[in-house]
């Protein structure tokens, strides 16, 4: 069986774990392959821009190549992310079972494991054009200075959304070799969306982040969450609907939103900020909120090229 000590308690997939060999276990969890719901949300934006620039169907192999980069970089960001906050991590509760917060993994080994997952990255990287390619290699910078943002500012969430929602710039490029505005507008309602999640995510951590001096955007609004919350995704929202206008302007293209600006509205009508359960399960339910939009996207950009 998996020891409940090298398990967190957001970890979904126990049961994969369990047959996982023990010695492979602490690695599968510093990667987060126990909880998918990370590289869905990195996936998505990805998806959604090769859809709605109308290569869902000729070019569905791209769609199965971010899904592959999404699992290895994810991974790889995790590692990354818990290098550096391994001293962190151990005086938080929900992390400080974490495989290198309590030794199960080396940082040596750390490292070795984290170069691996690159290496998929960049197997999935020489599939892109020159131009996609360019601009997926720039997403490294945010990458790097993601994990000290809680350190320094109040909206660590803001940084998280500008490199969770870079793959909508790779994929439009990836399929026209070029970054219109819509491919922007894209980009910039993803943002808002990650905001969103993450500050829902972040309530788990309200108190325990308080007590070692981590900022979230969730601290930051406090009472005033569910507002804030809404207010993002409002603007996610609108961002998207621009976007999708611009490729198609028809009315129909805001009934094809109205599933996903549905489902973000139930998000926050039944989120409840003190009930960390109640947070993870909304957080988690954006990977159908991704699948809802990536439909929205699909029925736009192959009707309107």
């Amino acid at each position: 069986m998996t020891d409940p000590a090298q398990t967190v308690p957001d970890t979904q997939h126990r049961g994969l774990m369990r047959l996982l060999p023990a010695a492979a276990r602490p690695y599968a969890l510093l990667a987060r392959f126990d909880r998918p719901i990370g590289w869905w949300l990195l996936f998505w934006p990805g998806a959604w821009a090769i859809a709605l620039s109308g290569g869902a169907v000729e070019r569905w192999d791209m769609i199965a190549w971010f899904l592959l980069g999404a699992i290895a970089m994810r991974g790889a960001g995790c590692v990354y992310n818990d290098i550096v906050d391994r001293d962190l991590d151990r005086q938080v509760a929900r992390t400080r079972s974490r495989p290198l917060a309590s030794g199960a993994v080396s940082l040596k080994a750390a490292w070795i494991w984290l170069m691996s997952l690159c290496l998929i990255g960049l197997i999935v990287l020489v599939q892109l054009n020159p131009f996609a390619a360019a601009i997926a290699l720039a997403s490294l910078i945010l990458v790097a200075a993601y994990p000290f943002m809680k350190r320094i500012t109040w909206w660590p969430q803001a940084w998280l959304g500008l490199v969770f929602s870079w793959a909508a710039l790779v994929g439009w490029a990836a399929i026209t070799r070029e970054l219109p505005a819509p491919a922007l507008l894209l980009y910039a309602g993803c943002i808002a969306w990650v905001i969103g999640y993450d500050t829902i995510y972040a309530l788990q951590d309200v108190e325990d982040d308080a007590l070692v001096g981590v900022r979230s955007s969730a601290r930051r609004l406090g009472s005033r969450v569910k507002a804030g919350v809404a207010l993002f995704y409002t603007l996610a929202v609108a961002l998207w609907a621009t976007a999708l206008w611009q490729v198609r302007p028809d009315p129909l293209v805001l009934a094809a939103l109205a599933p996903m600006a549905l489902h973000l509205a139930w998000q926050v009508a039944t989120l409840a900020p003190a009930d960390g359960a109640n947070a993870l399960q909304r957080f988690r339910s954006n990977r159908n909120a991704g699948l809802l939009m990536f439909a929205a996207c699909f029925v736009v950009g192959t009707t309107a090229f």
